[in-house]
């Protein structure tokens, strides 16, 4: 027995062996059915598959047993009994009419009226046994009937010549041997139906499994254009298939209708909000700029700067750049264009690594702001940056390493809230706290995922993740 057999008893013994309680009937079903559940396939074509195949399959099943056992046994056993009965009054015959004692009489009755040929082989012996078929219905049908009807010593051979069987029975002065058709005491032709039978599935199985593609690729085709509207492309779909499938697809469509609308109304209240907040700060700073120019000014000109790179910073990430459609983008290039944005802020790049293909579908402006902030994150923070980027399991890697102080374990998912300062660690480098927030809501926007680790420099390593 397998060591994981989950069967009922096993989990009892296991259960006594470790000394603890026996699972009562409700809780070994729940785990027979978790085990059944976890050896089947997931898919929804293959479970679709399964759903036709195995009551199809049982059904012949149970229709070929009752066939073997209730119309191939039977025939084939009645028509043994009547091949024996033959045989076992042409032997009555010859032992009470001794008269034709070169038997052509008996042979002619048995040709013209039985379709038996018949020799008797004065003085023979019966031939040794011979191994029996490992399935013969025929076999043990005519060996049943003549134990039954002539109980004398016998040996039959139903497989030496496929179109007849030879049938020796011991009489007082030799053998008799019968040689008849198989057709005479054994059903052939009921095979016909088990091939028809089996055929026939065959050809409604390959027809069902046909249509049931059919109907799986508008599910997949929806699944496939949520999965991109997700990441932010725009993929031509119209509802196919079945009704309901056509009904989740329409209400795919009309939800992505809603979101998009609920966007542009955002972006369209966001672009009024930053366009007055901006006309005020302008205001200021042509104000500041008439007075004259003293220490208290330059706080207050400070102050403003500061102000509008917080509006800027809030806005992006209030925006999201959601509005910005994806393309297939140079990697190799946009990685270059980071190197010398961070070169600007004063950090070294030691390297710039990409391996596989250069070419990723992104938001090209959305996704180099996602970089610029995670690189003048590391800039800020430490005096040495490495860039490189690969793909691995069907998705591109961007990492950013630095040399910088790093981010405690326990804090790296704090950091990506926004507004979320810590004392000994880092922000974005203009200081709203919302340059990590921003770098992975645009992630997920793709798709994706910011995540952060130890870099091999020794200070922190930011990984981005998009679908390739």
């Amino acid at each position: 027995m397998n060591a994981h057999d989950p069967t009922p008893a096993r989990m009892v013994r296991q259960a006594r062996r470790v000394g603890g309680t026996v699972p009562g009937p409700r809780t070994l079903w729940r785990r027979m059915a978790r085990a059944i559940g976890d050896a089947l396939p997931k898919g929804l074509y293959a479970r679709s598959l399964i759903i036709i195949i195995a009551p199809v399959v049982l059904l012949q099943s149970v229709i070929a047993y009752t066939f073997m056992e209730r119309h191939w046994q039977l025939v084939t056993k009645r028509l043994s009994s009547a091949v024996t009965a033959d045989i076992a009054a042409l032997i009555d015959i010859y032992e009470s009419y001794p008269q034709d004692k070169d038997t052509e009489t008996l042979a002619r009755i048995a040709g013209e009226r039985l379709n038996l040929d018949l020799d008797i082989l004065k003085g023979a012996k019966l031939p040794a046994p011979g191994p029996r078929p490992f399935f013969s219905i025929l076999d043990e049908a005519l060996s049943d009937e003549i134990k039954r009807q002539i109980r004398r010593p016998f040996w039959i051979d139903t497989v030496g010549r496929s179109s007849l069987i030879e049938i020796r029975v011991a009489i007082p002065d030799g053998v008799m041997r019968i040689t008849a058709r198989r057709s005479q005491a054994y059903a052939s032709n009921s095979h016909i139906f088990l091939v028809w039978m089996i055929g026939s599935s065959m050809v409604l199985l390959g027809v069902a499994i046909l249509f049931l593609r059919n109907q799986i690729k508008p599910i997949l085709r929806l699944a496939a254009v949520a999965e991109g509207f997700g990441k932010g492309r725009e993929i031509e779909f119209r509802p196919r298939g079945a009704r309901e499938v056509r009904q989740a697809g329409q209400a795919f469509i009309e939800m992505k209708g809603r979101i998009e609308r609920a966007m542009e109304q955002r972006t369209m209240m966001l672009n009024g909000v930053s366009h007055d907040l901006r006309t005020i700060l302008t205001r200021f700073r042509l104000s500041l700029a008439l007075v004259e120019q003293t220490p208290e000014v330059d706080d207050l000109s400070r102050d403003v700067d500061e102000m509008s790179r917080m509006l800027e910073a809030y806005l992006a990430f209030a925006r999201g750049d959601s509005a910005e459609p994806a393309a297939p983008t140079d990697m190799r290039a946009l990685l270059e264009d980071l190197r010398t944005d961070v070169e600007r802020l004063g950090a070294h790049v030691a390297t710039v690594d990409l391996d596989g293909s250069p070419v990723a579908t992104v938001r090209p402006d959305a996704f180099r702001r996602c970089l610029f902030n995670l690189a003048a994150n590391a800039a800020r923070y430490g005096e040495t940056v490495a860039i490189s980027g690969h793909e691995e399991s069907g998705s591109f890697l961007v990492s950013i390493d630095d040399d910088g102080p790093g981010i405690p374990v326990e804090s790296r998912e704090e950091v990506f809230k926004p507004f979320m300062r810590l004392d000994d660690a880092r922000q974005d480098a203009g200081g709203s706290g919302l340059g990590l927030a921003i770098a992975r809501d645009i992630a997920r926007a793709h798709g994706g995922d910011v995540s952060l680790e130890n870099s091999p420099l020794g200070g922190l390593r930011a990984t981005v993740r998009i679908p390739a």
